[in-house]
Order: C-alpha cells, then sequence, then structure tokens
C-alpha cells in the first residue's frame, strides 16, 4: 500500500513512470488485442450476416422491380405497335373519306374450309350484311352475318368469295376469286391478250353494290398465257395484312345529297294583245 501510494505521488507530482507506463502499455498490448478478438469477431461475423441478409434481400426486391419492369416494357411495346395501328387506321379512314367504325378481331373460325373473322362491333353498332371490311391498307373482306354485339367477315382470300375489281392502269375490269390460301387471289376471266402486267394494282370497281369504288385490294403477282385456252392464269397477292391485323374499318359508303328537284313553272298568263281602240288616239 505504501509503495502504491509512493508511485502514485511521483507519478503524479514528478512524472517519473511515464516511461515505465509506456513499456508496460507496449508488453500487454498484444494481451489486449487478444482479450477483445472474441467480442471484434462475433461483431464481424453479425454484421458480415446482417450485410449478407440485406444485400439477399435487396437482390430479391431488385429482381421483383425488374421483372415488374420488364412487363411494364412488354405492355408498353404493346400499347406503341396498337397506337400505330390506330394511327394507321386514322390515317386510311382519312384518305376513305367515308363514315367508318373501329373493330377489333376476336376470334378467328376454326373451319380449316373457310377463311372468315369474328369482330367486336355487331347491328348495335349500326353493321349490317355485306359492308366492306378494310385494315389500314386494303379491302379485308365484307361481313356476313351480324349480331348485336358480334360480326363474322368473310376474308377476300376464301374460295367463296368473289369481288368485283379493276386495273387502275387502264380501268380494265375483271373479278378476282379467293383461292382458299392467305396470300393469294386468281383472276380467272382474263384473256390471254388482255392487257395486264405484273405488279399492276387492283382496285375495287363499286360494280354489284357491295365495295365501295377504288379501294385498293391487291397487286398482280404472275400473269401466264396458257396456249390453246382463252384464259390465261393470272394471280395476285392481297395488300391486306389477312393474317397479322387485329383492328379493322367498317365502312359505310357516304352517297351523295340528292338534289331535289325545282317545282316546274307555272306558266305566265297570256297578254291580251291591244285593240285597235286601245290604240287609237
Amino acid at each position: 500500500m505504501m509503495l502504491s501510494i509512493l508511485l502514485m505521488v511521483l507519478d503524479h507530482r514528478f512524472h517519473q513512470t511515464e516511461t515505465l507506463r509506456s513499456v508496460l502499455g507496449t508488453l500487454t498490448y498484444p494481451i489486449q488485442l487478444l482479450a477483445e478478438l472474441p467480442a471484434h469477431v462475433g461483431s464481424w461475423a453479425m454484421e458480415s450476416f446482417q450485410g449478407r441478409s440485406r444485400l439477399q434481400e435487396e437482390n430479391h426486391e431488385l429482381r421483383r422491380e425488374n421483372l415488374k419492369l420488364k412487363a411494364e416494357l412488354q405492355q408498353l411495346a404493346s400499347l406503341q405497335a396498337e397506337n400505330e395501328r390506330l394511327r394507321d387506321l386514322l390515317g386510311s379512314a382519312y384518305k376513305v373519306g367515308n363514315r367508318v367504325l373501329v373493330a377489333e378481331l376476336s376470334a378467328m373460325d376454326l373451319d380449316p374450309f373457310r377463311q372468315q373473322v369474328v369482330i367486336d362491333k355487331g347491328s348495335a353498332s349500326g353493321v349490317f350484311p355485306g359492308q366492306a371490311v378494310l385494315d389500314a391498307h386494303a379491302v379485308m373482306g365484307q361481313v356476313t352475318h351480324v349480331t348485336p354485339l358480334r360480326a363474322t367477315v368473310l376474308l377476300i382470300t376464301d374460295a367463296h368469295h368473289a369481288l368485283p375489281v379493276q386495273v387502275l392502269r387502264n380501268g380494265l375490269r375483271t373479278i378476282a376469286v379467293g383461292t382458299g390460301r392467305i396470300d393469294q387471289l386468281e383472276l380467272p376471266y382474263l384473256p390471254n391478250n388482255a392487257d395486264i402486267r405484273k405488279g399492276d394494282l387492283l382496285v375495287t370497281s363499286g360494280l354489284g353494290g357491295k365495295f365501295p369504288p377504288g379501294y385498293p385490294v391487291a397487286r398482280i403477282s404472275s400473269v401466264e398465257p396458257v396456249p390453246g385456252k382463252p384464259f390465261a392464269r393470272v394471280t395476285a397477292t392481297p395488300l391486306a395484312r389477312l393474317d397479322r391485323t387485329r383492328e379493322v374499318l367498317l365502312v359505310w359508303e357516304i352517297k351523295p345529297p340528292e338534289v331535289e328537284e325545282a317545282p316546274p313553272a307555272k306558266p305566265a298568263p297570256p297578254v291580251a294583245s291591244p285593240t285597235v281602240e286601245q290604240v287609237a288616239p
């Protein structure tokens, strides 16, 4: 006890033990590290475990957000494509100049011998049998059956469909018949010497009263004269995207207003010729 008191007095008054304290602190430093090592290891392990769990949670959250953003991006691409199709339809409607109604395909006919589709507009929207149906590029077909909410459209490539057309270059009129193939029409009634060439554009002629005149239909893909037969073998490729279109245009032809005839003019009353007494002074 006396030695301890003496050392404290010497250290406080004369600072004689600074060197001894430094030496002892240096010698005991490894012992302090060894004593603190379990606490440091436990703290490091806890932080590592918590950090790993936090990183895993953040990773899972980022994956969920990435998946959600990818789904939204796909929807955005779909909406963008639909927007472009609707713009094409509106542009086509502007070019058509008639009353139109946009409809969407709701089903495909499962009959392999019939090429027809079902749209989501019916008689409640004013759709009627025989109405012309277009996409953003050309004629698709015509309505054959109508219910209040839906309608069936027979495509121009159906084997039972025939469409009066004319060659835009020279006005040559003929009939385009469906072949049952989605990418081909036939023109079976053109003689071998007909003025028709590969690449000619076919438009509706307006004959028959089903389709308004002037709508594009197809482009001639081949012309093969058949020796010994009266008609050539002529095929055409439809311009409408029959296998990819989702939205269609239903067309009402706008007829010019009838001018009312003016009622016949009433005959003017006869003017009496002057008599001799009236003329005489």
